[in-house]
């Protein structure tokens, strides 16, 4: 569940707005009102009576999901958000003779109005309500409708797979969701899909303010998919080789470090080492690289100047003066402990015992 639109043709009325991932890997947006969604819920139990508890309510494991009301406003599609995100997911998680059963595909499959909703251009366009990612903790939180950010298209895009959106030069798309992959999800006019961050720009100003700066200390990430350097700031790495990230770019192309060498490699390639996801490398194998901003032709900006980026060579340096910093307080730290030891085992040191005088011999004593 992404969250929910709010519409105004043919008359005012809510749908909810789901993004669904097949087996392919391929990800569809669909759009469904809350009645439907409940019609759909009946007809789901009445398939499956054993599960749903009307034989037996100890063993229903078909989650609930309340009946709609007389009318349905903002604030009820709103509040009911929570519920239906933990019922999908619920849903999603129940034995495959239920989560894969012809009903629940049919359900969720694309429709011709998901495509190509119904619009007029002289009503208001849609009103997009976005749910947070942490929903559960702060359901209280979520008062819409979130602002969308406007994004501007420096060249044209030709999408290559049905999830994304074609581009031209100058649109205007409103964000949904910014991926770290460098992949982000916008919407212009009745479209819908992904795009390369690289082919877009923010109104205000060619910097985006929303990235951090670097942080040379670096987080360890696991290489998992290989990839060869395309252009000379990029680097190449072979699945399973540990790096540093240096600086994570909203673009999905992340400034990391092997050893002392630095360079551009796919975020989306990375993983955070102590995390651990199956499904990652399944994934990965169907999916590109986004394009970088320095490999688009006929870029055209309406700022007058450009992005401010780091070179490699500063990037460089300034890595290699953290990592030198770090090696020479390791060895203040080691010189300093061991100092530490020397005194403690000088002053743990037994102290010598006094000589004792050896005993006279027998000859001596005879005489």
């Amino acid at each position: 569940l992404l969250g929910y639109e709010k519409r105004f043709f043919p008359s005012q009325h809510y749908v909810y707005m789901f993004l669904v991932k097949w087996n392919d890997l391929s990800e569809k947006l669909i759009y469904r009102r809350f009645t439907e969604i409940y019609e759909f819920h009946k007809a789901l139990k009445e398939m499956f009576p054993i599960e749903s508890g009307d034989i037996n309510m100890e063993k229903r494991i078909i989650p609930h999901l309340p009946a709609p009301k007389w009318f349905d406003g903002q604030r009820s599609t709103e509040s009911r958000q929570g519920t239906l995100a933990e019922y999908c997911y619920a849903l999603v998680n129940l034995p495959h003779k239920i989560s894969r059963c012809q009903h629940v595909v049919s359900f969720f499959r694309v429709r011709h109005d998901d495509m190509n909703p119904v619009t007029d251009s002289q009503i208001r366009k849609p009103e997009v309500f976005i749910l947070p990612k942490d929903a559960k903790k702060t359901l209280t939180d979520i008062t819409g409708p979130i602002v969308l950010q406007t994004y501007r298209a420096i060249a044209d895009y030709e999408k290559s797979s049905t999830s994304e959106m074609a581009l031209q030069a100058g649109d205007m798309v409103d964000v949904v969701e910014k991926s770290e992959s460098g992949w982000w999800f916008c919407q212009l006019k009745n479209k819908r899909g992904w795009v390369p961050a690289a082919y877009l720009e923010p109104m205000d100003g060619p910097d985006e303010s929303e990235e951090q700066e670097p942080n040379y200390a670096g987080e360890q990430y696991i290489v998992q998919k290989s990839y060869t350097a395309v252009e000379e700031d990029e680097l190449t790495l072979k699945e399973g080789d540990v790096i540093e990230v240096i600086h994570k770019l909203l673009d999905g192309w992340w400034v990391i470090r092997k050893e002392e060498t630095t360079g551009y490699y796919p975020s989306m390639y990375l993983q955070k080492a102590g995390e651990s996801n199956t499904s990652v490398k399944n994934e990965l194998r169907n999916r590109s690289a986004p394009p970088r901003r320095s490999t688009i032709r006929n870029v055209k900006s309406i700022h007058k100047q450009g992005r401010k980026q780091i070179s490699q060579e500063t990037y460089r340096r300034n890595s290699k003066k953290y990592i030198q910093s770090r090696r020479n307080l390791k060895e203040k730290f080691q010189n300093k402990a061991n100092v530490i030891i020397e005194k403690n085992e000088q002053e743990n040191k037994p102290k010598a015992q006094p000589a004792v005088p050896p005993p006279p011999s027998k000859a001596l004593i005879l005489n």
